[in-house]
């Protein structure tokens, strides 16, 4: 797969094509596993109106629809009690519908996350934040992988840019993505073997460290916090961030920018990935390949 378009100098990263692609391979799977009477269903579960999860849950029940994966909805309000949402999640875990699980963070103000991740069977865990598969990512066993940084993997493998002894500079150390992925690419083998680094609000001089990057990964949720001055020519950058800056000119009153200077860059890296259209489509089409991966494993089938 070619998920490269070339632009000025930098080659754009377009995750939108490298996801249609990856959800169009798992459609005609899903139908070969549809034929055998195994349809693979994914349960969602947001609490609460928070807009921005209002919008990634129906992007990600529109991509299973598109997929063929059956999507049972769990919308509930703001002011939903931690017990009723461990019932529910335990409900979950025993219906043989259901392959995979997964909870729309961020949570209402109240609410335990650590506890509802954890109530969520490993098996079914296919946004792979259970203790479990993380202890696996981390031993580089066989695991369900958070869907961002599996994305932002894949989207350097398809693009044929090698990590083995590269330094990787990540900003941000964060649950969902800086420390998964720092162990993805940590790991001994072909795909990762890389040398990293991981800078967060307490890093002195941010600038130092990213200036060293081979390939440079920044999440760190705040618009312009890596500028051209910051990054080393020829580098590779996988921008994680999408923020919502104020824009008259849009009807919405608003454009969606990431973490890095991206105008700024183009001229200097090699690569780049845009946003939106870059992680955040890469990240829904890993949610459709685990939950595809659940029910293979939960009905006995391949395991990988």
């Amino acid at each position: 797969m070619n998920s490269k378009a070339q632009t000025g100098t930098a080659q754009i990263l377009d995750g939108r094509k490298l996801a249609a692609e990856i959800r169009a391979e798992l459609a005609a799977e899903v139908s070969e596993l549809a034929a055998t009477g195994l349809v693979p269903g994914l349960a969602v579960v947001l609490a609460g109106e928070n807009p921005a999860s209002v919008s990634y849950v129906t992007a990600k029940e529109k991509a299973c629809a598109e997929a063929g994966i059956r999507s049972f909805p769990h919308h509930l309000p703001a002011d939903t009690e931690q017990e009723e949402l461990l019932r529910l999640i335990e409900k979950l875990n025993h219906d043989p519908d259901v392959h995979g699980i997964l909870i729309q963070l961020p949570l209402p103000e109240g609410l335990d996350e650590s506890a509802l991740l954890r109530a969520v069977v490993p098996e079914k865990d296919v946004d792979g934040f259970h203790p479990v598969n993380i202890g696996k990512l981390v031993l580089g066993e066989e695991a369900f992988l958070p869907c961002t940084p599996h994305g932002v993997v894949t989207m350097l493998q398809q693009a044929g840019i090698a990590t083995p002894g590269k330094h990787v500079v990540i900003v941000g150390r964060s649950n969902i993505v800086g420390k998964p992925l720092a162990n993805l690419l940590m790991q001994k083998n072909l795909q990762a073997d890389a040398t990293v680094t991981i800078c967060h609000t307490g890093t002195r001089d941010l600038a130092v460290h990213t200036r060293q990057a081979d390939i440079l990964i920044v999440a760190a949720g705040r618009p312009d916090t890596v500028t051209a001055d910051m990054v080393r020519e020829g580098a590779v950058v996988i921008d994680v961030g999408v923020n919502r800056v104020p824009d008259a000119s849009r009807k919405s009153g608003y454009r969606l920018v990431g973490d890095v200077d991206y105008g700024a860059l183009l001229p200097r890296v090699s690569h780049i990935t845009p946003v939106p259209g870059g992680v955040g489509p890469m990240t829904i089409a890993m949610l459709l390949k685990n939950t595809v991966l659940a029910a293979r494993r939960l009905a006995g089938g391949e395991q990988s």
